[in-house]
This record gives structure tokens, C-alpha cells and sequence, in this order.
């Protein structure tokens, strides 16, 4: 297997469990980690998720594969100047790099308009593996998550060949299985199948909490049922409001339409209609032929 100097800029969750694996499945030789909290920076390398932690600055030395594991919002800042310093090295060294950067993030349509034009494009893969947990920063990183899930990768068709192989390897040896749509599809997709699960969890917490103020009882009564709900409202409010500001008219249509169904069930359950609840319900289990 070829291996490659690998650079992760964001050592949360998901660059750090990225590192892990690529290092301990041969993919990287040598893991350099950029993380801006100087104490995280220094969990990452006392917990082996990196070889070393460098300075933004130094981001692109001695690196075949930078993965730009941030907030979205940070990543569209970042991934303009990224594909900038590649641009002036390419110039001044006299030879194309063949460095590859990839991005993580669960959002695309604002990242990939941010170097639509940018004349190192070809460089860049957008991705999104599709996995996660309620938890962050470097302590949460484990490996073998990515095992078994699904990544997105956006407009291909717009990156270099070289750089769409390098990052279908990467993902081979996380044993994820790819999908290719363009940016706009995958925004709507992932406001349907990740968003808004976020979005009815964090209201969901709000609900509890505000009856927990009057009840103290209350979470005596919780079971598993209410904790798997309510777990993804422990996510980090740092990564999650770029997310949902950015998606913003794709999410609010899954809430419009996820509030006529929660409207459909609150006319059924005050009329005492338990046909139209039976139906409902009935209708809600054909998820289980989609979802195994």
C-alpha cells in the first residue's frame, strides 16, 4: 500500500479518529495535526492521535494529503487560502504539487462555491463520512468508526483524477463505502437524514428541561428510549450553529414539514381518533424496510 504524509487540521471526533485509523491501517506514514486549543493540541499528541502538532502556518510542509477537519464555517475561511498556498508553491517551486486536500464537513454548497473558480480546484475533494457521536474534541476520537458507514463525495467530476483515486483509497481503508452526488443534493439529503434529528433533539432537550424546573422527578422516570432521542442535544454548539445557519433553506423546509406531521398527530391524539393514530404510526413503521 502507498502511504502518505497526512496532515489533519482539526483534532476533534471525526480528525481524530481519521488519524487513527489511516495511521494504525498503514494509509499515513507520518500524522502532522493542526489544532488552534493549545490543550487539545496537547491531548492529541500525549493520546498518539498525531505525530506531531504544528502551527496553521506550517500546514502544507513535507504533506501529500491535508484533511480539513473544522467547523464549516472555519473550513470555508480556510480552504480558499489552503488551495492559495498550494497555488504560490506550485509557482515558485516550478512543478504542480500533487498534494490532495479534502474537507469533512457536513455541509458542502458553501465550500464548494468558495474555490468553484480557484485554479488549484483540481486539488480539492469534497467529502463527508457519514458518521459520528454525540461527543467531541480529541478524547472523543476512537477508531473503527468509520467502519461500515457510507462517505459523500461532491462534484467529483470537478477534482483531479490523481486527487479523487488518493481519497477513494483513503476511504477504502476506513472501509466506508462511497457515494458521488453534486453539493446541492447532498445538503437537501443530509437536512433530511442528519439535521433535522439534531434540530428535534435539541428542542426535544428544551421541552424536558423546561418541565424538569417545575418537576424534579421527571428524569427519575427516563428509560433508553428518551436517553437515544434526546443524546445527539449533547453535540457541540461550535460545529452544529455553522451547520445549521449555512443549510438554513434546506432545514427549514424538513422543519415544515416535520411540524405538519407533528400537527397530524396532535389532531389525531386530541380527537381521540385512534384509527388516524394506528395510521400514522402504521405509515411511520415502513421506515423499518429502509432501515434495518
Amino acid at each position: 500500500m502507498k502511504q502518505y504524509k497526512i496532515t489533519v487540521i482539526g483534532l476533534g471526533l471525526i480528525g481524530g479518529s481519521m488519524a487513527v485509523d489511516l495511521k494504525r491501517r498503514g494509509f499515513a506514514s507520518r500524522v502532522m495535526g493542526v489544532e488552534a486549543d493549545p490543550v487539545n493540541a496537547a491531548a492529541a499528541l500525549k493520546i498518539g492521535l498525531v505525530d506531531q502538532a504544528v502551527s496553521y502556518d506550517r500546514c502544507l510542509e513535507d504533506t501529500d494529503l491535508v484533511i480539513l477537519a473544522v467547523p464549516v464555517g472555519e473550513a470555508v475561511r480556510m480552504l480558499p487560502e489552503i488551495l492559495d498556498r498550494i497555488g504560490s508553491e506550485k509557482q515558485d517551486s516550478g512543478m504542480k504539487r500533487h498534494m490532495t486536500v479534502i474537507d469533512v464537513c457536513s455541509t458542502k454548497s458553501a465550500l464548494v462555491r468558495s474555490v468553484e473558480n480557484h485554479p488549484c480546484r483540481d486539488r480539492y475533494v469534497s467529502t463527508h463520512p457519514m458518521a459520528g457521536t454525540e461527543y467531541s474534541g480529541p478524547w472523543a476520537a476512537m477508531s473503527g468508526m468509520f467502519d461500515g458507514k457510507a462517505c459523500v463525495i461532491c462534484d467529483g467530476e470537478k477534482s483531479g483524477k490523481d486527487a479523487l483515486e488518493t481519497v477513494e483509497n483513503l476511504y477504502d481503508v476506513l472501509n466506508m463505502r462511497t457515494i458521488r452526488m453534486n453539493a446541492i443534493n447532498h445538503d437537501m439529503h443530509a437536512a433530511y437524514v442528519s439535521h433535522i434529528s439534531h434540530v428535534t433533539s435539541f428542542a426535544l432537550a428544551l421541552t424536558v428541561l423546561k418541565k424538569e424546573r417545575s418537576d424534579r422527578h421527571i428524569f427519575d422516570l427516563a428509560s433508553g428510549g428518551f436517553s437515544s432521542t434526546v443524546r445527539l442535544a449533547k453535540s457541540n454548539a461550535d460545529m452544529w450553529v455553522p451547520i445549521l445557519t449555512q443549510n438554513r433553506d434546506n432545514i427549514l423546509d424538513v422543519i415544515d414539514t416535520y411540524m405538519d406531521e407533528m400537527k397530524a398527530f396532535r389532531d389525531a391524539i386530541a380527537s381521540g381518533d385512534g384509527d388516524g393514530i394506528r395510521g400514522l404510526i402504521g405509515e411511520a413503521n415502513r421506515i423499518k424496510r429502509i432501515i434495518k
